[in-house]
């Protein structure tokens, strides 16, 4: 029998394929052998002996010390891919959103509900809300893994200029990406000219505020900026900058921190890229197989602190 204890709510389409003869799982198990998480810090709760595997219902750790664990022969697992589909459409949605001036003009309704002649009024204030086509634009996406293949893929579809940069890009991940993707090799050539730039690469050493002002300067001018990876990709206060002087006509990003609250021409979601039932139950099912081969066959797949074996 083995204990599972759940922080935050895990999908219970997952949970259901844990045995009841074989496991036992609840938010307040003790002694636990495993653990399922999707966002909760674990930097400072006291894990028990007994601790062999951490399963991360989603792709970011940075709520688990995964070295310490490591140190002390627990296998950390995360759900790569499994979410990205939902992120994908978000993105996708506030490329939309930043470019034809829908929130305003739903705005513009709501403040105008008590006109009498608002079908009237509507027609003369639509060309407030003037936007633009994405068709031929150009967009540069920066990292090409699970999220960011399918954002240039979606992109080629709605026919954009789509450029890709990604020093690291898997095989698995060149082998599905278009052919009509064009791979730049640095960073810059990424981002000259680019009307769109959306960024999906992990919070690391060498990605830490990559976006600032030597990249923004290179867009083209009203050019939009979309972060749905980290928040520390970005350098803030090069974005906020940026925003006041016009160089970005938009910033659209999924963390709201004191500094992007505050910004002007922004889209701010509530953390919520991979906000869809389908993608909760995706990562709770991807990491209790994960958790379930390691604890029942000692099987490493997926893990962040150990080699696959």
């Amino acid at each position: 029998m083995y204990r599972i204890k759940t922080f935050n709510k895990i999908s219970p389409m997952g949970l259901n394929r844990m045995e009841p003869e074989h496991y036992t799982y609840s938010d307040n198990e003790t002694g636990e052998d495993g653990i399922l998480v999707r966002s909760a810090k674990l930097h400072d709760y006291p894990f028990p002996d007994s601790l062999l595997a951490i399963a991360r219902a989603g792709v970011g750790v940075n709520n688990i010390p995964i070295e310490e664990y490591a140190k002390k022969g627990v296998v950390v697992f995360n759900s790569p891919g499994a979410n990205s589909n939902a992120v994908k459409e978000l993105v996708l949605g506030m490329l939309v959103l930043s470019s034809r001036g829908v929130v305003q003009s739903m705005n513009w309704v709501r403040d105008n509900a008590d006109d009498p002649e608002i079908q009237v009024d509507a027609e003369k204030a639509k060309k407030a809300f003037v936007g633009r086509e994405l068709k031929g634009k150009r967009i540069g996406v920066i990292g090409l893994g699970n999220v960011g293949s399918k954002v240039a893929n979606a992109c080629v579809d709605l026919g954009m200029d789509v450029y890709g940069y990604d020093p690291f890009i898997s095989v698995e991940h060149a082998w599905v990406l278009s052919r009509e993707v064009q791979r730049v090799g640095t960073l810059e050539d990424l981002c000259r000219g680019c009307d769109y730039l959306t960024v999906h690469v992990p919070s690391k050493a060498d990605t830490i505020g990559m976006i600032s002002t030597e990249q923004i300067n290179l867009l083209a001018p009203d050019a939009v900026l979309i972060n749905y990876a980290r928040e520390t990709i970005i350098d803030e206060d090069a974005v906020d900058a940026a925003l006041r002087e016009g160089k970005l006509s938009w910033f659209s990003c999924d963390f709201a921190t004191p500094k992007t609250v505050k910004m002007p021409n922004t889209f701010i979601t509530t953390h919520s890229g991979a906000g869809t039932g389908e993608a909760e139950a995706n990562c709770a099912d991807m990491a209790i197989s994960e958790l379930k081969d390691y604890l029942e066959n000692g099987n490493i797949a997926h893990s962040v602190n150990y080699p696959a074996c």
